[in-house]
C-alpha cells in the first residue's frame, strides 16, 4: 500500500501542550465551535468574523496549527507554505474546492470539511418550496400586495399523497 504522506514530507510536532495551540477561524464560526475548543483546554483561539485576503491571511498563519474556514476564505500554496506549523485545515462548510488540496497533501497537511452539514437545512427548503409552489403561494401573494384577495383553490393542489422524485 503506497503512503499517502509524499517522500520527504516532514512528520508534524505533535507533543505542543493544548494551550500552545493555536487556531485561527475565519468567517464567523459559529461560537459553539470555540466553546467546545475552549472547553478542551486550547486557550489560542482567534476568530475574525470574515474571510481574508490572502497576502493578509498569509500575515496572520505564520504561528497557527488548525485554519478553519467557510467557503469564502481561498487558502492557495502560497498561504500554505507561509504555515509552516500548519497541522489541519478545517472546511466548515460541504466543498474543499477553495483549497490548494494539492498543496496540502504536499505538506501532509489533512483537510477536511462537513459534506452533511446542510443536508438537514436543503430538505426543508425543497419541501417548504414545493409546498409554495403546489398551493400557488407566489401568485396569492403577489396579488394580495395588489390589494386583490384570490379566494378561489384553483390551481392550488394539496401536498397530500404526493411523491418526490
Amino acid at each position: 500500500m503506497k503512503s499517502r504522506r509524499p517522500a520527504g514530507a516532514a512528520l508534524p510536532r505533535f507533543s505542543r501542550p493544548d494551550n500552545e495551540m493555536k487556531f485561527l477561524l475565519l468567517e464567523g464560526i459559529h461560537n459553539n465551535a470555540i466553546e467546545a475548543l475552549s472547553d478542551a483546554g486550547f486557550e489560542r483561539i482567534e476568530q475574525v468574523p470574515k474571510a481574508l485576503p490572502e497576502d493578509d491571511l498569509i500575515a496572520r498563519i505564520g504561528d497557527v496549527q488548525y485554519l478553519g474556514i467557510r467557503s469564502s476564505t481561498k487558502v492557495t500554496r502560497r498561504v500554505i507554505d507561509a504555515a509552516p506549523q500548519l497541522r489541519a485545515i478545517g472546511c466548515f462548510c460541504i466543498g474543499t474546492n477553495q483549497v490548494d488540496v494539492n498543496a496540502a497533501r504536499d505538506r501532509g497537511v489533512p483537510v477536511f470539511n462537513a459534506p452533511f452539514s446542510n443536508t438537514r437545512s436543503v430538505a426543508e427548503l425543497v419541501l417548504a418550496e414545493a409546498v409554495l409552489l403546489l398551493r400557488d403561494i407566489p401568485r396569492k401573494n403577489a396579488s394580495a400586495h395588489r390589494g386583490e384577495w384570490l379566494k378561489s383553490a384553483s390551481g392550488a393542489v394539496e401536498v397530500r399523497g404526493k411523491h418526490l422524485g
